[in-house]
């Protein structure tokens, strides 16, 4: 294989790729396949695809976010697939505001958002975007504004890095990177890394969701 080639596929490859199981309390309520990979440019694509089946209709959440060199969101595309109402975002990050635009079947609105600083793009329902804001996180307390394009709210966040701690992932007893996320509407959400930054938990207590990775990937 050529040198040339060698490169590209080296491109290709994903970063990290997984599958998370969604739970409420302890029963499956949906799992998220997601991928993050090197852009054309500088910087990364997060693509994530989460099935919520437990309740019918089911809904699939299909966010694509490209983030740029600086580990800011650039552009945001993401799909709803609920058909009570079917939804298509768009975003975009310029000139210290986050812009989205909403399209639905009937309508279109748009909001823009103060997004100043360090700024991560997050959803209730989609975990994988949360290691985003680990990418932020240090020793000492780090403020984040977070955009939650679905549900139109912008929270200014804090992150901090708690260091290596116990915990479990899927039952057995790890030690992991613990992440803290405080404020906002979900008061307090918990991510643990591994030793390569991959996102192997995330737990919210205030909704008593858990996103697990599973064994696996």
């Amino acid at each position: 294989m050529s040198a040339l080639l060698l490169v590209l596929a080296a491109l290709q490859a994903p970063l990290d790729e997984g599958t998370l199981l969604v739970r409420q309390d302890t029963a499956e309520i949906g799992r998220e396949a997601f991928r993050l990979s090197a852009a054309r440019g500088p910087g990364w694509t997060l693509a994530s695809t989460v099935r919520y089946d437990r309740n019918r209709p089911i809904v699939v959440l299909n966010p694509i976010l490209e983030i740029g060199a600086d580990s800011l969101p650039a552009t945001l595309e993401f799909s709803v697939a609920d058909p009570r109402d079917p939804l298509r975002i768009l975003g975009q990050l310029a000139r210290g505001r986050f812009t989205v635009r909403l399209l639905g079947r009937r309508t279109e609105r748009a909001r823009e958002f103060p997004a100043s600083g360090r700024v991560v793009v997050l959803d209730d329902s989609v975990f994988a975007l949360y290691v985003l804001a680990a990418w932020h996180a240090g020793p000492s307390p780090v403020p984040v504004t977070a955009i939650f394009a679905r549900a139109g709210r912008r929270e200014v966040l804090v992150v901090q890095d708690q260091g290596i701690e116990a915990t479990t992932v899927n039952r057995d007893p790890a030690s992991l990177r613990h992440v803290t996320v405080t404020g906002g509407a979900n008061q307090l959400v918990h991510l643990w890394l591994d030793g390569a930054g991959r996102l192997l938990k995330i737990e919210v207590p205030a909704s008593r969701l858990t996103a697990e990775r599973t064994p696996a990937s």
